[in-house]
């Protein structure tokens, strides 16, 4: 067993807990730093590494609101439980957009856009973009301010915006956060859906990666996927109380800011190499 290995698996896992739910892209910022620390596996394991490697992720907003989202909670009133319900409906809604284009394009946009120098295009330009629509914002009032008022055509357009992130560097979180301010939801809540819409979009996402990739691991390969999605759990909870924690009383600029100074560091760094 190479320690090595499992020490860089366990940086990814990091990388990805503290990303995935930050507007800040999870596949851009492991594209990345899997260019530096180079995990030394196959093509294709890593391929399937870094999609399955988000269900440690996805694991931490289970848990942090399983009572929440489990309709058939005992803890609940029938009011409360038909909330659930139709909270679910919006979320499912939500995920066809992705769910038909991405099983079109996913395949295409894995082999011509997977690369260091997508991400930093699109680290810049959705920084950009970030900036801007706060700035937009800035004197509008939210018309959704919970996810009970959210509508279904809403929560469509959410998901419409969701696809943008088949394209590295995105960001799926900060594509549907700006699909959601962009059309009235108050930061709060456009970070929340994004929470949920997370889990059947990620869980299927990581499905079809297992299935194409085979049962066939080597002990390895097993441990290294293992401890990565560990390590992205842990880190995830960190990272999901923070967020919640910081929009309430901050706007999404310094993540903008922060895009458009990694996506032009990554720039001169190539420009750099020749």
């Amino acid at each position: 067993m190479d320690v090595i290995i499992i020490l860089k698996a366990v940086i990814l896992g990091i990388v990805e807990g503290l990303t995935e739910w930050l507007p800040i892209s999870s596949t851009g910022h492991m594209i990345l730093v899997n260019e530096f620390i180079n995990m030394q596996v196959s093509p294709k394991f890593m391929d399937m590494f870094l999609v399955v490697i988000q269900l440690g992720a996805i694991l931490a907003v289970v848990v942090l609101n399983f009572t929440r989202l489990n309709p058939f909670s005992t803890k609940k009133t029938s009011v409360e439980k038909k909330q659930t319900f139709l909270l679910w409906q919006k979320v499912i809604i939500a995920c066809i957009p992705a769910a038909v284009i991405g099983l079109i394009f996913n395949n295409y946009m894995e082999k011509h856009f997977m690369n260091a120098h997508v991400v930093a295009f699109t680290l810049v330009l959705y920084g950009i973009l970030f900036i801007i629509i706060e700035n937009y914002n800035k004197h509008r009032q939210p018309v959704i301010n919970t996810l009970e008022e959210l509508d279904y055509k809403r929560a469509f357009i959410i998901g419409v915006f969701q696809v943008l992130a088949l394209v590295p560097g995105t960001s799926r979180s900060g594509s549907t956060i700006i699909g959601g301010l962009l059309f009235g939801t108050s930061r709060y809540v456009a970070t929340e859906f994004t929470f949920f819409l997370a889990i059947p979009v990620m869980f299927g996402a990581s499905f079809l990666k297992i299935v194409k990739f085979g049962l066939n691991y080597s002990m390895q390969e097993l441990v290294v996927l293992v401890v990565g999605m560990i390590v992205a759990y842990i880190v995830s909870i960190i990272s999901i109380k923070f967020l919640l924690r910081y929009i309430k009383n901050n706007d999404f600029k310094a993540f903008g800011w922060y895009r458009i100074i990694l996506g032009l560091i990554v720039f001169a760094y190539f420009i750099v190499l020749g």
